[in-house]
Formats: structure tokens, C-alpha cells, sequence
């Protein structure tokens, strides 16, 4: 085993000595050792209810015959860091956290790990970092948060609070009742409520095949997470037994699993479900870790081929927990394979031990080979309570209307039941839940292309992303006056005070991974346009990036950004700028000549950070289209 490093041999009697102060007995010298990344952080919604979390899988790996270690990441939290000098550490973050996980495994030798991220970079930069060390992996998220209900029974999320504010500082909302939103909108942990870029890396995490069936969509508060803890840590021990008998090459380390047909996979997904821009940008980056060369134009390729079959808020009034009670992520997969056969390469590797497609087959609650666990997964239901606690509702078996499936349930792999899905569930009256308007067929998909989409043209040479499915179809396509702002608070204020014009498109610079520095990701100014409802007659383009919860017109990633010298850097307020959703072009009505004469008279700004960790990841910070990586050379 990979710890016989530091436990074998006469001259680790000092490390075994180290050792057995931390709780080593001496029946573990020959079990692996199980690193469990842990990322609890009180002030963070999706992870503060994670430290019962790690604690529980550390219980369940040392039953499963593993000798586990606990240690912690940081984490940011976006909405708390949104709109002041805080996001710029967010982005970041995500190299901070890789660097620490490989600082950890490498450091202690260990034979396995178990990720516990939840919330945005969290998410990619454990993935980073374990593409680095390539040790057997599985990824268990925390979980999404429940969605909120107001007094009035208005279902209500973090962007409902967010556009709240900008209507009550127009007088469009009055103090009570943006005070029974925001009361509202976070009910409880986990990862926000929508298809937002924490919930859509953990959903992905599924089709690459780092993360168990049910990883992206059982509730944090769901007692139905415990099986999937307990399975993760039975599953992480026999990883690394077996990976000590048969070595590399036996499809169970991160590499093995994550090829360039994984990343195709999980992209699939994104644009399937209409997931965060922000995935593009941490896929990049994941996919440069694992050594995989794998590009945005590749991405738009796939955006090409795969439908729109399921939107979820800020794309529809659906929340992750419809996605749950419709059948999940494999569900949105097998309509994929079922409607385009071949689209999806159901032979890639999983932690499961079997192939997408095998799992697919058992975790489809529409094939007549699903599992009753699968069926059971679609019964979890809100509970319904304020609660920063995991796991607070009783099991099925208590009270068949309660948020958790039961754990015995979850227990009866291999068993095929046929249950349906659709209305109220079994033993349930009919709510008018539709799970075939949730997650489509292909047939009936909202659209033939993806929910992303690349956009290039002479304002992004490499490339800008959008969210197509969160855009209105009378904003596919537009040309307007330029609008600009240098920076995201300039451009918050300038939306809220009447600036911006119907026709107008907005352009944020200087907010890219080197001219933020950090890339800030920006849903105030986003909000701030659906706030004065200008979301369907205004666009915004920048070279920052965007919140999963950002909808409309919102054309992120702008590369090469303004800091790198790119043509976003050298637009000027009333240039006419165009964009073609369907045509996949973005351009500024400016010949070369005069985009030239521009470049020439360009200098590059001062940065405001001479010292700490911002100048140095400013310093090596690459543009969005490479994932917004770090090149040291």
C-alpha cells in the first residue's frame, strides 16, 4: 500500500510513534489509510452542517475496515462575498484548496480519499487537486438546500432575495415584503436551492463518474444522504485494497476515470440541464489537471449535439428537489441515451465499479431495470423546517410522506421494482407535480442545442459563454450601443440608477481571472437588470463571470480578457455591439483597422495588489477560455 511509506520499515518507527498518538491501534497497520477532505465552514450554508458529516463517514470507513484521517479545506462563500472586494478571492480559492489537497495526500501517503465538498470552488478545486495526486477518490457532496416558502406559499431562492433588494431600492418593493423573502429564501444547508453552479459540479460529478448515483440531488437534509456517506465509505476502502493488489491501469484512480469521453460526459450533462457557465470554466481547469486535453471549442461541439430536456432556477420556477422527485441525474441521462443513442459513451469508468451505462440502467427510474433505491430517491420531499442540521426528518418507513426514503430502502441494490414517478408518487395524491415537464424527453426537449453556448467573433477570439436556456428567445439575437463600466460596483449603480437604456448592452471589464483580479463572479449587476426589468431588452457582456443563478442575456468568460489585451479592453461607449446566440457570434461593429489603431494606443492598467495572494495569482492567472488556470512559465 501507498502508507507503508510511513508505517513500514524500522526506520518509520518515529513516524509510528507520531502516528499512534493521533488514535493509530495496532491492528491498523495493515488497513489503507483514508483521507477524508472534509470542507465544514460555519459561515458557508451548503458545508456549516459538514463537520457531522465527516465525522459520520469517518465512523463508516473505519467500519469498513479503513483507517481514517480527517482534514479541512477553506471555502468562500459567493452570495456572502458577492458585490465587494471579497469575491475576488473566490475563484482563487479553488487553486488554494487544490494545492492543499495535494499538499495533504502527498505529504501523508495516503491510500484513499473521500471528498466532502458542497459549494462552488469548493467543488473544482478538491477535483483539481485530486486529478493531481491520483489516488482512488469518491466524491460525496453535502447536498442542495431545500427550497423556501413564503407565508403566501411562493416558492423562493437566494436569487429571489437578490432581485428583492434591487426592487426595494427603486421603490418597487416595500421593506415587509422583501424582509419575508430573504427570511425565506435559505431555509436550511446545503447548496443553493437551484441549478447553480455548487449543485451543477455535484450533479456533474455524477456523469464524469468521480460520485455515487443521487451525489448531486439527495436534500442536505435528507436522511438519505447517510447511505450514500455509509456506500461511499465502503466503496473508498475497497478502492484502495484493490488498488494495492492490481495497481494502475484497473480503471480506479481519478485519471483512469475522468478521460477525454468522461469530460464529454459530464458536459453532456451540463448542456442537457442547462448548468452554471461557471462549469465550463472548472471543467477546463479539472480536465488540465487530469492531463486530458479537452477545449472550449470541443465544449461548443457538444453544445451543438445535446438538447435542453431539463431547467431548473434560475431557468424555470424547478428546483433541485424536483430534479430529485423526477428520477435525478441518471434519469436526465437515460432520456439522453434513449433519445440520441450514442451521444453519451455509456462504457467510461465509475467509482461505482461499472460503467456509466450500467449505472444509467440501474439508476433510471424510467428503465424497467431500475433498482427500487432509485425509485425510492424520487419519494424525498422537503421537510419543510428551518435547519442548519443534516439528516432531520424521519425515514419512509415512519411516515410515507417524510423527506427521507429510508435507509433501508436505499439497502436493496439489485432489486427491480416498477414504481411511478409521475403525479403524487406512490401512496401519495396527486399534487399536479408533471416529472416528464421537469426532465424531458428529447422528443420534447426545450430546445435541439444545449443549455450553454460558445460565442466567438472579433470582441472574444477565443471565445464567451452563455446560458442559453436562461435567455429569452426575443434575446437570441441583438445589437445595441455599448454601455461601460470598469468595474462590477460601477456597473450595480449604474444599472439601479437608471444609466442603462432598453437596447443597450452592458459591458463589465477588467473583471477577468487577471484584471479582477480573480474574476469575480457578478450577480448583482445581473439581478440588477431583471430588478428594473430590463432582463429581455438588454444584454450584459464582460470578461468576468457569472453566478449559476444569473439568467437573461449574460455573455461571460470574454477571452482574451481586457487585462490581457483583449478587444473588450479597447471598446468605447455607443460602439455597436451584435451578438447571435444561434450563430454562435459575438462582434463589435469596428473594422480591423480601427480595432488596430486602438491596440496600438492601449496600455495595460496598474494593478491595485503589489503584495500577498492576489498580486501572486494575478501574476500567473490565465484568461477564462484555458479555465482560468495558473501557468507558471
Amino acid at each position: 500500500m501507498r502508507s507503508d511509506t510511513i508505517k513500514k520499515g524500522d526506520a518509520r518507527a518515529g513516524h509510528r510513534s507520531l502516528l499512534r498518538a493521533t488514535g493509530v491501534r495496532e491492528d491498523d497497520w495493515k488497513k489503507p489509510f483514508i483521507a477524508i477532505c472534509n470542507s465544514h465552514v460555519d459561515i458557508i450554508p451548503g458545508h456549516v452542517h459538514l463537520q457531522a458529516v465527516g465525522d459520520f463517514i469517518k465512523e463508516c470507513v473505519r467500519a469498513a475496515g479503513g483507517v481514517p484521517f480527517i482534514f479541512n479545506t477553506i471555502g468562500v462563500d459567493d452570495g456572502i462575498a458577492m458585490g465587494h472586494a471579497g469575491m475576488k478571492y473566490s475563484l482563487p480559492s479553488r487553486e488554494l484548496i487544490a494545492d492543499s489537497v495535494e499538499t495533504m495526500i502527498n505529504a501523508h501517503m495516503f491510500d484513499g480519499m473521500i471528498c466532502i465538498p458542497n459549494c462552488d470552488k469548493i467543488v473544482p478545486g478538491m477535483f483539481m487537486g485530486a486529478m493531481r495526486v491520483n489516488i482512488p477518490t469518491i466524491f460525496v457532496s453535502g447536498g442542495p438546500m431545500e427550497a423556501g416558502k413564503t407565508a403566501d406559499g411562493k416558492t423562493v431562492d437566494l436569487i429571489d432575495a437578490f432581485i428583492g433588494g434591487v426592487q426595494k431600492a427603486r421603490g418597487q418593493m416595500s421593506a415587509e415584503e422583501l424582509d419575508a423573502i430573504e427570511k425565506a429564501a435559505c431555509p436550511t444547508c446545503g447548496s443553493c436551492s437551484g441549478m447553480f453552479t455548487a449543485n451543477s459540479m455535484n450533479c456533474l460529478a455524477e456523469a464524469l463518474g468521480m460520485a455515487l448515483p443521487g451525489n448531486g440531488t439527495i436534500l442536505a437534509t435528507s436522511a438519505d444522504r447517510k447511505a450514500l456517506f455509509e456506500a461511499a465509505a465502503k466503496r473508498i476502502v475497497e478502492m484502495a485494497k484493490e488498488f494495492s493488489r492490481v495497481g494502475e491501469g484497473h480503471g480506479l484512480l481519478p485519471r483512469e476515470i475522468a478521460t477525454a469521453a468522461a469530460f464529454d460526459n459530464s458536459m453532456i450533462l451540463d448542456m442537457a440541464m442547462g448548468g452554471s457557465t461557471n462549469t465550463v470554466l472548472h471543467i477546463l481547469a479539472i480536465a488540465h489537471e487530469a492531463r486530458v486535453p479537452f477545449t472550449l471549442d470541443r465544449i461548443d461541439e457538444l453544445s451543438k449535439k445535446t438538447p435542453n430536456i431539463c431547467k431548473v432556477s434560475p431557468s424555470s420556477s424547478y428546483h433541485v428537489e424536483d430534479v430529485a422527485r423526477a428520477g435525478g441525474i441518471h434519469t436526465i441521462l437515460g432520456e439522453v441515451a434513449r433519445g440520441l443513442p450514442g451521444l453519451l459513451d455509456l462504457t467510461t469508468r465509475t467509482v461505482t465499479g461499472k460503467t456509466l451505462g450500467e449505472n444509467i440502467e440501474a439508476y433510471d427510474v424510467r428503465s424497467p431495470h431500475a433498482v427500487q433505491a432509485a425509485h425510492a430517491l424520487t419519494r424525498v420531499r422537503p421537510g419543510g423546517e428551518r435547519t442548519n442540521q443534516a439528516w432531520t426528518v424521519a425515514a419512509v418507513a415512519d411516515d410515507p410522506r417524510s423527506q427521507s426514503a429510508g435507509l433501508e430502502a436505499l439497502g436493496s441494490e439489485g432489486e427491480s421494482v416498477a414504481v411511478a414517478v409521475e403525479g403524487g408518487g406512490p401512496g401519495e395524491p396527486d399534487d399536479g407535480f408533471d416529472a416528464y415537464d421537469v426532465i424531458r424527453t428529447v422528443e420534447n426537449a426545450y430546445s435541439e442545442t444545449g443549455g450553454l453556448t460558445v460565442l466567438k467573433g472579433n470582441l472574444a477570439p477565443d471565445g464567451a459563454i452563455v446560458k442559453t436556456a436562461g435567455v429569452s428567445p426575443k434575446m437570441f439575437a441583438h445589437s445595441g450601443p455599448a454601455v461601460i463600466f470598469e468595474s462590477e460596483e460601477d456597473a450595480y449603480n449604474g444599472i439601479v440608477f437608471g444609466k442603462v437604456k432598453p437596447g443597450d448592452v452592458v459591458v463589465i471589464r477588467y473583471e477577468g481571472p487577471k484584471g479582477g483580479p480573480g474574476m469575480q463572479e457578478m450577480l448583482a449587476p445581473t439581478t440588477a437588470i431583471k430588478g428594473v426589468n430590463l432582463d429581455d431588452k438588454c444584454a450584459l457582456i464582460t470578461d468576468g463571470r457569472f453566478s449559476g443563478g444569473t439568467a437573461g442575456a449574460s455573455i461571460g468568460h470574454v477571452s482574451p480578457e481586457a487585462a490581457a489585451g483583449g478587444p473588450i479592453g479597447l471598446i468605447r461607449d455607443g460602439d455597436i455591439i451584435e451578438f447571435d446566440i444561434a450563430a454562435g457570434k459575438l462582434s463589435v461593429r469596428l473594422s480591423e483597422e480601427e480595432l488596430e489603431a486602438r491596440r496600438a494606443d492601449w496600455k495595460p492598467r496598474p494593478s491595485k495588489y503589489q503584495t500577498g495572494w492576489l498580486a501572486r495569482y494575478q501574476h500567473l492567472a490565465t484568461s477564462a477560455d484555458s479555465g482560468a488556470v495558473l501557468k507558471y512559465n
